[in-house]
């Protein structure tokens, strides 16, 4: 019986993580969880998984939840580190989102957990330092829940990297990837919306619509497997059958196939290397028919071209371009800017970045809390 902290539990793969851990009752135990505002939802799942411990990000929120319950529930970023170095803690499910999902990951990794990672945002704000955090600390361990990461991680099945010729990185192509480049300055935020294949919270979303997403998953491939940039691609599939690939030296080409559900990244996170049952769709390649594949294009989706360019430049690039695309990205679910102005305002963000050789997490917030600065003020 493992302990999980389940940081992020009222988003959907919070949700998915739960249905998973329904699934397996004698194997793990829902021991922590933590949102941001929604304390509703937090009271309902510890009802039904006997919680023990609690963190509300929002303070109000907080104290809601702990009336509700007649529990000690912690707040802010403080609670949330301390419920992922909990010593009874096993496994931390850290499916938070946006940058706020840093600081309890690092926190987790000093306290020597097994770390389920699905907040992209840690490795790409700081992935030189939780990196370092890693080898520091022998004990603690990453394995990827992302769908595209948990399939490269599967692919290699822990071979070294020096076997390895090429990451191939699937992406669906969001619902304007047929949009000729001439509309997207008429995109709705509906439209954006709308994404063809995942159901997913409102800001991935958003991410997957520009192609951002696969961009921050290029730079979160690059710290999670040590493989060069120019050692990771992206090709368009818009079946999302195929989650990743890795290409070997010796002209293996692996793949991962499954259901578009997140409930099966999240269990191998868990699980690896061990496969356990699963209640979910399979896939059946007779009745799918046909997989396509394209490259994607730079031009139409210029956050993908941005992010490849500030993982390549490093320091304090992807910090700075992911907390300009956070507040733009906000600002756009607001109606306050247009879709194109998500790109063209973090190109103008990261044009700003000062050069940093010897990076820290002190550094890396300072410039962390300055983009966001910069980038509000390009907000009518």
């Amino acid at each position: 019986m493992k302990n999980v902290a389940l940081l992020g539990a009222t988003g959907s793969i919070g949700t998915s993580t739960i249905g998973v851990l329904k699934q397996h009752p004698e194997r793990f135990k829902l021991y922590a969880v933590a949102a941001n505002r929604n304390w509703k939802q937090v009271a309902q799942i510890a009802r039904e998984m006997d919680v023990e411990r609690f963190c509300m990000f929002e303070p109000e929120a907080a104290k809601a939840l702990s009336k509700e319950l007649g529990k000690p529930v912690l707040t802010g970023m403080d609670g949330l580190c301390e419920l992922a170095s909990d010593p009874k803690t096993d496994i931390v499910l850290n499916s938070l989102m946006g940058s706020v999902g840093c600081l309890p990951t690092l926190s987790a990794i000093r306290a020597s957990k097994h770390i389920a990672l699905a907040n992209k945002e840690t490795l790409v704000m700081a992935g030189e330092v939780i990196t370092a955090a890693l080898k520091a600390n022998p004990k603690a361990y990453l394995t990827p829940v992302d769908s595209e990461h948990n399939a490269i991680f599967q692919c290699l099945a822990d071979r070294p990297k020096e076997e390895v010729e090429e990451l191939q990185i699937t992406a669906s192509g969001g619902p304007f990837r047929e949009w000729p480049i001439e509309k997207f300055k008429d995109i709705r935020l509906e439209d954006a919306l709308n994404h063809p294949v995942w159901s997913m919270g409102k800001k991935i979303t958003i991410d997957s619509a520009s192609m951002m997403n696969k961009g921050l998953e290029i730079i979160e491939a690059h710290f999670l497997f040590d493989i060069p940039y120019e050692q990771i691609k992206v090709v368009v599939h818009p079946q999302s059958r195929v989650h990743s690939l890795v290409q070997f030296r010796d002209g293996s080409l692996i793949a991962q196939l499954g259901a578009p559900d997140m409930k099966i990244p999240i269990q191998c996170a868990m699980t690896w290397p061990e496969r356990i049952p699963l209640e979910t769709d399979r896939l059946d390649l007779a009745e799918l028919g046909k997989l396509t594949f394209f490259k994607p294009d730079f031009e139409k989706f210029r956050c993908l071209a941005l992010a490849m360019e500030c993982g390549k430049k490093g320091g304090l690039y992807t910090a700075t371009m992911n907390a300009a695309n956070e507040v733009l990205v906000n600002a756009f679910l607001e109606k306050k800017i247009g879709f194109m102005d998500i790109p063209n305002g973090v190109e103008k963000i990261v044009e700003k970045t000062p050069t940093v050789v010897n990076l820290d997490l002190e550094t890396i917030l300072a410039a962390d809390a300055e983009a966001r600065k910069l980038a509000a003020e390009l907000i009518p």
